[in-house]
């Protein structure tokens, strides 16, 4: 088994530095450590956060790295990964991103603290997974691919769902429809602008003119940014949201400003998180499988742990869902 004086020869590096560059230390220039990495991945080095206890061969759990624990959406895709996890008699450690690279999540990775993980953040290098994960350490990536042979990728067809969303809405008569996000994370919500402005260029209408892209997904932000859209002037007849967290703050900010939803102004959101329908007016969206996903990734984990061949990777279809905050121009 390599050990970290073979990657610090190879990389041609001291212990020490190549000790500061595994520990994701700001000490060590990006050039150096990219060296470094690439010596380890060579010489296939796991570094072992259970060294004292080396004798254990299974933890016997599985990590959940998400970026933000407290968003909505996490809550049916947790439940799914952990119905899982506990009919396997395994323990389910779900942990927040927060931090990036010096986070305390980036250690379940790095060190092998646990069997498996399963990762929804995009501030986690794509390097530091592939570096991670091992035959004998499976990784789960959602909404995104990384390049490794022990890296199964799940993502959702967003482009789609959001093109779909956008169609339905110039089928029921719509022609100046905004679109209001946050500001670009990983790409997901790059993806889903990219459906919304496909299918508006395929029906000659404007995409660019009304397009807001700032802060955070979430209710606030959703609300700041559609109070700016209101203040601008010759509201658009619907609003595309990127996500539901953003659009449920659009509808506190219309009904504030007395609009009215939808007959004022229609309103969709994405993600289909289960305060969707109970909002006032209920908010269509796009529906994507948030337990399937969970469930779909943590049955990958064991398969992979078990030896068995898996595809590299999965794409789920969204639906739009319509409710009440949407209608047709008379």
């Amino acid at each position: 088994m390599a050990t970290i004086k073979d990657v610090a020869k190879l990389a041609g590096v001291s212990i020490s530095t190549a000790s500061y560059a595994l520990n994701n230390s700001p000490k060590v220039s990006g050039k150096t450590k990219k060296k470094i990495l690439e010596a380890a991945r060579h010489l296939n080095y796991q570094k072992n956060g259970l060294a004292s206890d080396l004798k254990r061969s299974s933890t016997r759990t599985i990590a959940l790295i998400v970026t933000d624990l407290a968003g909505p959406f996490y809550a049916e895709l947790v439940k799914g990964v952990q119905d899982v996890t506990l009919s396997k008699g395994y323990d389910l450690l779900a942990c927040s991103s927060a931090g990036g690279e010096a986070s305390t999540a980036i250690k379940f990775l790095t060190e092998k603290r646990v069997d498996g993980a399963i990762v929804l953040a995009h501030n986690i290098a794509a390097e530091t997974i592939e570096l991670s994960a091992r035959p004998a350490f499976p990784v789960v990536v959602l909404d995104r691919k990384v390049d490794s042979d022990h890296v199964v990728s799940i993502e959702v067809d967003n482009e789609q769902g959001s093109y779909q969303a956008a169609g339905r809405l110039i089928d029921l008569g719509h022609r100046e429809i905004a679109y209001i996000g946050g500001r670009a994370m990983g790409e997901v919500h790059g993806k889903r602008l990219d459906g919304y402005a496909r299918a508006l260029r395929e029906h000659g209408l404007d995409a660019e003119r009304r397009l807001h892209q700032s802060g955070h997904f979430d209710r606030d932000n959703g609300y700041r940014l559609t109070k700016m859209v209101i203040a601008q002037g010759h509201l658009p007849t619907a609003v595309m949201y990127a996500n539901d967290e953003m659009a449920i703050g659009g509808i506190a900010a219309f009904k504030e400003q007395r609009i009215g939803v939808p007959e004022q102004v229609s309103v969709v959101g994405f993600d289909d998180i289960e305060l969707a329908q109970y909002v006032r007016p209920a908010l269509s969206t796009v529906l994507q499988p948030k337990y399937e996903r969970g469930a779909l990734a943590a049955h990958l984990i064991f398969q992979l742990l078990e030896g068995q061949e898996v595809e590299r990777h999965y794409q789920f279809p969204t639906q739009f869902v319509s409710r009440d905050s949407v209608r047709a121009l008379t």
